[in-house]
C-alpha cells in the first residue's frame, strides 16, 4: 500500500518540484546575487529606500484595511448561511461563488469600467442629476477591488468553522442565563478563532502582494509592492532586485502560515 501512495503521489510531487520548488529556489539565488553572480544582500535591504518602503507601507496599510472590511462583511454573512437551511444555503453560496467562476482579471476590468468617470455608475449618477463618483485611480478603489475579489476567502473559512461548533454547547450557555451577547462573545467568537485566523490569512496574503488590482483600478498612481516587483522584472529586467523584495514578502508569507499553525492546529478553519 506505501508503495502504490508512493506512486500515485509522484505526479503531485514532480508538479511541487517543478512549479514550487525550482521557481523558489531561483527567487532565492537571484535575490541574494548580483548581475555578476557574487552574493549580496543589497537586493534584499533596498526594501528600506524611501520608494520601496513607502510602498511597502502602502500595501500593508490597504491590505488591513480590505482584511477588515472583508472579516467586518463576512462574519455576519458567515452566521447567517450556518443558520440557513440546505436548499437556501446552496443558493446563497451559489450566488458568492457564481463571480469566482470568472476570471480574476476579468472581474477587476469589470470594476474599472463600472468606476471610471465616464462608467456606467457616474453615468447613472448624471441622469438621476447626482454629483458624480471620482474614486477610479485612488487607494479607495483598490480596497474595493479587493474586498470585492478577496471577500468569499474570508467567508468560507467563516462559515466552516462556525458550522463546525457544537449546538449544545450554545444551549448550555443560554441554559446557564447566558444572554446573545454574552453567548456571542463568550462562546461563538472564541470558538470560531481557527476561522477567523485562515480567513485573515487568505485574503491579507494576496491583497499585500496583488499588483493587478492596482494597476487596473489605481491607475499606476497609487504603487503597491507587488507592482514594483512587477516592474523590476517586467520592465526593468532587474531580476536580482525583484526577487529580493518578493523574498521580503516571503517573509510575510511565512510569518502568516507560522500564525495560522498556531491558532488552528486541527484545521478547523479549513475551507475544504
Amino acid at each position: 500500500m506505501k508503495s502504490k501512495s508512493k506512486l500515485l503521489a509522484a505526479p503531485y510531487t514532480l508538479w511541487s518540484a517543478l512549479f514550487i520548488i525550482i521557481p523558489l529556489c531561483m527567487i532565492i539565488y537571484y535575490g541574494v546575487t548580483d548581475k555578476t553572480g557574487a552574493f549580496t544582500l543589497e537586493n534584499i535591504t533596498a526594501i528600506a529606500s524611501i520608494g520601496h518602503a513607502r510602498a511597502l507601507w502602502r500595501s500593508i496599510l490597504l491590505s488591513i484595511i480590505s482584511t477588515v472590511l472583508c472579516f467586518v462583511l463576512a462574519y455576519p454573512l458567515a452566521m447567517i448561511l450556518t443558520n440557513m437551511k440546505g436548499g437556501q444555503y446552496g443558493f446563497i453560496i451559489l450566488i458568492f461563488i457564481l463571480p469566482m467562476w470568472m476570471n480574476f482579471l476579468l472581474r477587476t476590468l469589470a470594476w474599472q469600467t463600472l468606476l471610471e468617470k465616464r462608467g456606467v455608475i457616474n453615468s447613472i449618477l448624471s441622469f438621476l442629476g447626482l454629483p458624480n463618483m471620482h474614486i477610479i485611480n485612488t487607494p479607495y478603489a483598490i480596497i474595493l477591488g479587493m474586498v470585492y475579489n478577496f471577500l468569499p476567502f474570508m467567508v468560507l473559512p467563516l462559515y466552516n468553522a462556525l458550522s463546525k461548533i457544537d449546538e449544545n454547547v450554545i444551549n448550555a450557555a443560554k441554559d446557564l442565563g447566558a444572554n446573545k451577547i454574552q453567548t456571542f462573545f463568550h462562546v461563538i467568537l472564541p470558538l470560531s478563532v481557527p476561522g477567523i485566523i485562515s480567513g485573515i490569512t487568505m485574503v491579507f496574503v494576496p491583497a499585500l502582494t496583488t499588483f493587478v488590482i492596482s494597476t487596473l483600478l489605481g491607475g499606476s498612481k497609487v504603487l503597491l509592492i507587488g507592482d514594483v516587483i512587477e516592474q523590476e522584472f517586467t520592465q526593468a529586467s532587474n531580476w536580482h532586485l525583484g526577487s529580493g523584495l518578493s523574498i521580503i514578502l516571503m517573509v510575510f508569507i511565512i510569518i502568516n502560515m507560522i500564525i495560522t499553525s498556531l491558532f488552528d492546529k486541527e484545521g478547523t478553519g479549513s475551507v475544504l
